[in-house]
């Protein structure tokens, strides 16, 4: 229970008269006696709160950069009206900077023996799992006086997902995906590598492909039809580890290499494929296998969306073993990682061998947008220090990545804007030679 603001105003206006004409504790008390009277009347007058019921409904889950709407449900059992300021708390990072007092404060009424609604919006600033806090409201009485306050327990989780803004490439990578297909208006020759069937000769097939045993068979001369590779195993592994951490732009590296898994694990999944994924550092953080092609999507951003760097050292070997029984048959192994020297050289390239013989193997690294920019900056010695600085750091990169070229890995480095849609071109182009 606690006295409003109003009260405090009634004091003081009445404290000044009492001290200009009546300075004594009489005056006090004539002044004050009513007003304690009105407050205790308010105070009765006021709904209680712990009686009040509380139930949540709404969203549980929403990506990174969108809305979730949480309703609440205010029931008022008492036999007296509630009148009601409520504050609805989550974490911080619930809603943008600056936002919170507005999006978490309310104002209700609710008549005695009803309920009313109140619906809060929240914007996530992070991924991860956002849960609700406590329910704070505070009743006032009829003449706003004297209040009664109390918090209730009422349990909701929001699941922030990644955003996934890297669809916006699927289309067009789908379409490519059509080409090798052989499934465009055109009449061209798919680009794949398996056989697919016979078809009759048009005019502008490759004369290559030709069968000249089928057609012999037949009136009509026959040509071969060919697809990509189909039902294809594709591994994805997250390396959550210290590098992982860095940030590069406004977010981690993490999460540009979570954006490009999820268009590669899309376009894969529509191209008949396989696709698990792996996310590592000392142990396994996540895991997500045997998912039918309508549910990989769907798997992978839930597991993703809890996923958070690890500052600690990336266990290579740890790393390749958990591969290595996650990926029996032979497949294509896409590894998010660094192209850091250091833990490439000491970590990583000590134990490549062990899936190169086995798998295909790609590795997959966020470059820095700034240390192109420092490089070319010039016309101050602190701006060519710089550049030199960065020539140094790109040097390393390419140096690490012409060594695991060396090991017949493809290599793809690149800024986190163009890193999905490289990573996506790097797959179809490895579909379409045949080596997956």
């Amino acid at each position: 229970m606690a006295l409003t603001g109003r009260a405090a105003l009634l004091a003081a206006l009445g404290a000044l008269p009492v001290g200009i004409w009546e300075p004594s504790w009489t005056g006090i008390l004539a002044v004050n006696a009513p007003l304690a009277l009105a407050c205790a009347c308010d105070a009765a007058l006021a709904a209680p709160v712990r009686r009040l019921g509380l139930t949540r409904s709404g969203d549980t889950s929403a990506r990174l950069g969108e809305t979730a709407d949480i309703t609440l449900t205010v029931t008022n059992p008492s036999s007296r009206p509630l009148r009601a300021h409520l504050r609805d708390a989550w974490p911080p990072s619930s809603w943008e900077p600056g936002t919170e007092v507005a999006a978490s404060r309310h104002r209700l009424t609710v008549p005695a023996g009803e309920r009313r609604r109140l619906t809060t919006r929240l914007r996530p600033t992070r991924r991860g799992d956002r849960q609700a806090d406590r329910v704070t409201i505070r009743s006032y009485g009829p003449l706003g006086l004297f209040s009664r306050q109390g918090s209730h327990r009422v349990p909701w989780t929001v699941r922030v997902l990644p955003p996934f803004t890297s669809r916006k490439h699927l289309p067009s990578k789908l379409a490519r995906l059509r080409e090798l297909d052989g499934r465009t208006s055109v009449l061209t020759r798919g680009e794949g590598t398996e056989f697919d069937s016979l078809r009759e000769y048009v005019p502008g097939d490759d004369t290559r492909s030709i069968d000249w045993r089928a057609t012999a068979r037949q009136t009509t001369v026959a040509v071969r039809t060919w697809r990509p590779e189909r039902d294809r195993h594709i591994l994805l592994v997250l390396d959550t580890g210290r590098t992982s951490a860095g940030r590069v732009g406004d977010a981690p590296r993490l999460d540009a290499s979570m954006d490009a898994a999820l268009l590669l694990a899309a376009l894969a999944s529509r191209a008949g494929d396989r696709v698990d994924l792996l996310a590592y550092d000392r142990r396994v953080r996540a895991l997500v296998q045997g998912r039918a092609a309508g549910d990989v999507l769907p798997s992978l951003v839930n597991a993703m969306a809890t996923l958070e760097p690890e500052l600690v050292e990336t266990d290579a070997r740890g790393l390749t073993a958990t591969a290595l029984r996650t990926a029996p048959r032979r497949s294509l192994i896409v590894l998010l990682t660094s192209l850091d020297a250091a833990p490439i050289e000491e970590g990583l390239l000590p134990v490549l061998p062990l899936l190169t013989q086995r798998h295909t193997v790609l590795v997959a690294s966020v470059a820095d947008p700034h240390i192109a920019h420092m490089a070319a900056a010039r016309g101050n010695t602190e701006a060519v220090y710089e550049a030199a600085a960065a020539a140094q750091a790109q040097t390393e990169r390419h140096r690490t990545a012409e060594q695991l070229q060396r090991h017949g890995v493809t290599v793809v480095d690149a800024t986190p804007d163009e890193l999905a849609p490289v990573l996506a071109d790097a797959y179809l182009a490895l579909k379409a030679a045949g080596r997956l």
